[in-house]
């Protein structure tokens, strides 16, 4: 059985729906997977994920090697076991920290060097180590070690940084034929270059001819304007293979998300969503808004009215930013289980424009609605 299968086309934009087949079941694409970096979803039961549809999570190798560690997840039976979750698992290789740590790692040839966010140990990653603990914790789909860079970067350290992810990639597939590595896990190389289209172009052609599963694009949504982000990812995917299951690295918001489905994207994953709910923010049909604000305060109505999720058929606005105001962790629960639904219900709906030829028209009334953020007023 073949893991990725295209489904339906869109056939006005290059918007697609796919199924992904692995050890823990089918994933229909679009999806976005919400972070669990430590093997938990902040503010939110498994159960409840599961509730709206969720079938695939992400978890973060760099913080579950640092704990609770390798080895006490094997001894649960594995990163599914450990944390009570069923359904799929991919895991980051770290590759993002090399960005998000930029001072305390080193880059060597033969890996990254971190140390300890908890006690400044040196810890050293390497293309193979990477692949072996994701086999070990069992992940579904596991990440290639990488080097994610700054947008601003120059033309050489940019180039430098490209083809040492490309020599990690080819590492990575050496690894995966060892009898060690488990046969059911997947493997996603990643397409670096920065903001430089020559060096995009090579590094995705590079790896689109290279033996894996899935193709992720990394190194964009890190801080630069989201119409580079969509310029770089729309001449990216010119060179890409199409026929593999692809991956925007780091994006969540409403409005991108759709950007990103118009261009042929399969899947996604960011923390933006449970972030801004710990923050008081929610998503809605105009826009985001910030339930901190007083004018909330008199609001005894649903955060958004038609929304079909646990906190909107429960509870008003005005209440919530009453738990906002008084510091209740259940505001950043029902506010995580509105974002996440809100995310989840939006690509059900793009799903249907696609199935019906028209992504771009549905694409194009959400975003004349939709604002990526509120005046607070």
């Amino acid at each position: 059985m073949s893991f990725f299968k295209i489904e339906k086309k869109d056939n006005g934009t290059d918007a697609r729906i796919g199924t992904l087949d692995t050890a823990h079941g089918r994933i229909e694409t679009p999806v976005f997977m919400p972070v669990g970096t430590r093997a938990t979803v902040k503010a939110i039961r498994p159960e409840d994920l599961q509730s709206f549809g969720c079938n695939i999570i992400l978890g973060n190798l760099y913080h579950l090697y640092l704990q609770p560690g390798i080895d006490i997840i094997r001894a649960a039976g594995g990163l599914h076991r450990f944390m009570n979750w069923n359904r799929n698992i991919l895991t980051d290789s770290g590759g993002f920290q090399v960005f998000s740590l930029g001072d305390i790692r080193k880059i060597r040839e033969e890996g990254v060097e971190f140390r300890s966010i908890f006690d400044g140990s040196k810890h050293l990653f390497t293309p193979e180590n990477v692949i072996r603990m994701q086999s070990q914790i069992g992940s579904d789909i596991a990440m290639v070690l990488d080097e994610c860079i700054p947008y601003n970067k120059d033309y050489n350290y940019t180039k430098e940084a490209a083809l040492r992810t490309i020599d990690w990639a080819e590492t990575s597939l050496k690894e995966k034929k060892k009898k060690s590595i488990r046969d059911n896990m997947k493997i996603f190389g990643i397409v670096q270059g920065g903001f430089i289209e020559d060096l995009r172009e090579y590094c995705a052609e590079t790896i689109s001819g290279m033996d894996f599963d899935g193709i992720a694009i990394g190194g964009l949504s890190v801080g630069e304007e989201r119409g580079r982000t969509l310029e770089i990812l729309g001449h990216t995917l010119g060179y890409i293979d199409r026929r593999k299951p692809l991956y925007f690295m780091g994006l969540g918001d409403p409005a991108g998300i759709l950007e990103a489905i118009s261009l042929g994207i399969d899947m996604f994953d960011c923390v933006m969503p449970t972030r801004i709910s710990r923050n008081g923010s929610a998503f809605t049909s105009n826009g985001r808004i910030n339930l901190k604000n007083k004018k909330y305060s008199h609001i005894f109505e649903p955060i958004e009215k038609n929304c079909g999720c646990y906190t909107c058929s429960n509870y008003s606005a005005a209440y919530i930013k009453h738990l906002i105001k008084s510091k209740e962790i259940l505001s950043s629960m029902l506010l995580t289980i509105h974002n996440l639904y809100f995310i989840f219900d939006l690509i059900e709906r793009a799903k249907t424009a696609i199935k019906a030829n028209d992504f771009k028209g549905f694409k194009d009334k959400f975003l004349k609605d939709y604002k990526t953020l509120r005046p607070s007023s």
